[in-house]
């Protein structure tokens, strides 16, 4: 049986983004998970039924710490023989193309499922911009998430091999029934309410995902502090990284003094969150292919997003949500106010929300192209 290796920096990435997907591969092929030592690997192995291997590689750029996770994956590589390796996220994506070069792997593909150098300037970004054209002068197939992506690509120069976005963009599409607000009784709701205190006269905004500063959340708290509605309520899902892309001191005030401002960190099933809001807000620097955007609607939610890779490809403006400026808390409190005020509007888009998502992103879909695109490399 062929052998697939696919690579992340972290098992949360695989975990998380892949959820389910290489399970399903796992019956076409013999499939290796491998990134990062954590509980996230063993929730992989547990769950897709694959085997894993864990070796560490750093988020950061640290030359002696990426010498010798380049050095172990080309063991890996030269050890299991993989006719293919498949990586996603950035530093997984150098390391194991380079590696699998190194060792002879034949089809090494990398999926860009966000770029970090537009968003930065100078001797970084030069830094950067050379890391990803390394990468590409070493994968065999590259694959951007989405056309924000492919375009920055071009653009910037970044590759002159061909660029192809699999189905309609995103590396695991949406499940859309797991993903289905009617899985949630009236009572299991309430209990949440009560516990978050939550009012049913509130409007619930709600946030999912790490709170660091890249993903807009200085803005998105900054503007929440300043709206005069009564009744608002902001509800922050996901792990506060005080460490890498840290918050200012003041925003992390703000959110602990606030009591309109929820955060009820880390939660492995966003599902309940969902359904206790009203409307997603995603203010974030740069992104992909944001599975939170398409999550919350199939969850029935419209989404204020920043014109941004991804989410201005999820979300039309006005249709399933509002596509706002970057780094702007002004639009995100005009927005806030007018999915508030204007129910005729609110109505509308939460009405198209689910069946927007569905039309394009639909998980079985985005798994077989996945296949097919295997199978086409591989002749």
């Amino acid at each position: 049986m062929v052998k697939l290796t696919r690579t992340s920096t972290v098992a949360a990435s695989l975990d998380i983004l892949l959820k389910g997907q290489l399970a399903y591969l796992n019956q076409y092929y013999e499939v290796v998970a491998v990134s990062g030592p954590d509980s996230h690997l063993q929730a992989v192995t547990e769950r897709e039924k694959v085997r894993t291997i864990s070796i560490a590689m750093n988020r950061n750029i640290s030359l002696l710490k990426d010498f010798h996770s380049l050095i172990k994956l080309f063991l890996l590589f030269k050890r299991e023989n993989p006719q293919i390796v498949h990586s996603i996220t950035p530093k997984a994506g150098l390391l194991s193309m380079m590696a699998g070069k190194m060792a002879g792997v034949p089809v090494r593909m990398h999926t860009f499922t966000g770029l970090i150098f537009p968003s930065k300037s100078g001797s970084m970004q030069k830094l950067l911009i050379m890391m990803d054209k390394l990468l590409c002068a070493c994968a065999t197939h590259i694959y951007p998430e989405g056309n924000g992506v492919k375009d920055d690509l071009i653009k910037y120069k970044i590759t002159s091999k061909p660029l192809k976005v699999l189905a309609n963009g995103n590396v695991n599409g949406i499940d859309l029934d797991y993903f289905n607000p009617d899985k949630f009784s009236e009572n299991q709701l309430g209990d949440l309410k009560n516990r978050l205190k939550i009012d049913c006269k509130d409007f619930v905004f709600i946030f999912v995902g790490r709170l660091v500063k890249d993903k807009g959340i200085n803005e998105l708290v900054a503007a929440f502090s300043k709206v005069e509605i009564p009744n608002i309520k902001l509800l922050l899902v996901g792990p506060l990284e005080e460490d890498l892309d840290p918050l200012l001191p003041e925003v992390l005030m703000e959110i602990h003094k606030n009591e309109k401002i929820i955060q009820v960190g880390f939660q492995q099933d966003v599902r309940p969150y969902f359904a206790v809001a009203h409307a997603l807000v995603f203010p974030s620097y740069r992104e992909g292919f944001p599975n939170v955007v398409m999550q919350a609607g199939a969850m029935h939610l419209p989404s204020i997003v920043t014109d941004i890779n991804g989410c201005n490809e999820i979300i039309v403006n006005e249709q399933n949500g509002l596509v706002i400026p970057v780094k702007d808390d002004n639009a995100i409190l005009e927005s806030m106010n007018r999915l508030v005020k204007d129910a005729q509007l609110y109505s509308y888009m939460k009405q198209n929300s689910r069946k927007m998502i569905a039309d394009r992103y639909e998980q079985s879909v985005v798994w077989k192209a996945v296949l097919e695109e295997y199978q086409n490399v591989l002749k």
